[in-house]
């Protein structure tokens, strides 16, 4: 018989979708005296229970910031470093992910990684296209800016009248084309911003900050944060 922790008996709804900031990797190693790799290879391992737990509690949408536009200013063994393990990890997780009915979406954009990093995503996609069960979005190479901007250039493109553009026409634009707005962010790590991540679709988000770095988020932090969430009043601007 399953325990349900005294957290989880309290939660009362659950977000339908939930976007990670995942942030503290560097630092943890660094704490530890290892190489910042270090810390990005114990952040990956730890998306695993992390998205088996939120797919058992019926979460429908999850999207995972792994590397922003930005972070291409951090040194070039990082980067290189994270994007080999990345490789690895999308190919080996895909299968995995597969087997539970999780349907792989990539959010940003493919120009400027690697070909095989690119292979990578394409296969992870096309092998989880038709899974009826969790949407994961893997922000990789995203910038929200970046994407409002290819998004009024692609409307631009099309020749759409600017007098036909609305809200729900755009959205069908932003590279969350089909994903339902946030219900809640979760940034890991201690610091208190959004970073360019889903500046739309989480217009209305509830923010959930946590000092615990990304490496050692667990569940019961995890419950924690649905707990925050649950107790929230969401007026959307409403009384």
């Amino acid at each position: 018989m399953a325990v349900i922790s005294k957290n989880m008996a309290k939660i009362t709804s659950i977000p339908r979708h939930i976007a990670f900031i995942l942030d503290g990797n560097g630092r943890w190693a660094e704490q530890r005296g290892l190489p910042r790799l270090e810390g990005h290879h114990a952040g990956v391992k730890n998306i695993r229970p992390i998205i088996r737990y939120l797919n058992k509690r019926g979460v429908a949408y999850l999207t995972l910031y792994a590397f922003s536009t930005e972070n291409w200013n951090r040194p070039d063994d990082e980067v290189k470093g994270l994007f080999h393990m990345l490789e690895d990890i999308i190919d080996r997780e895909a299968r995995e992910l597969h087997k539970n009915g999780v349907r792989i979406r990539h959010i940003g954009q493919l120009e400027g990684l690697s070909a095989e990093l690119r292979n990578s995503i394409k296969r992870a996609v096309d092998l989880t296209r038709d899974n009826t069960g969790m949407t994961l979005g893997v922000a990789l190479n995203y910038g929200g800016r970046t994407e409002i901007l290819d998004a009024v250039r692609q409307l631009m493109d099309n020749g759409v009248p600017s007098q036909d553009i609305d809200e729900k026409m755009f959205v069908d634009y932003l590279y969350t084309a089909g994903f339902p707005e946030v219900d809640m962010v979760i940034r890991t790590g201690g610091e208190i911003r959004t970073s360019n991540f889903l500046i739309w679709q989480a217009a209305y988000s509830e923010y959930y900050f946590t000092p615990v770095l990304w490496p050692d988020f667990k569940e019961e932090d995890l419950e924690k944060a649905l707990l925050t969430y649950s107790q929230r009043q969401r007026r959307f601007g409403g009384l």
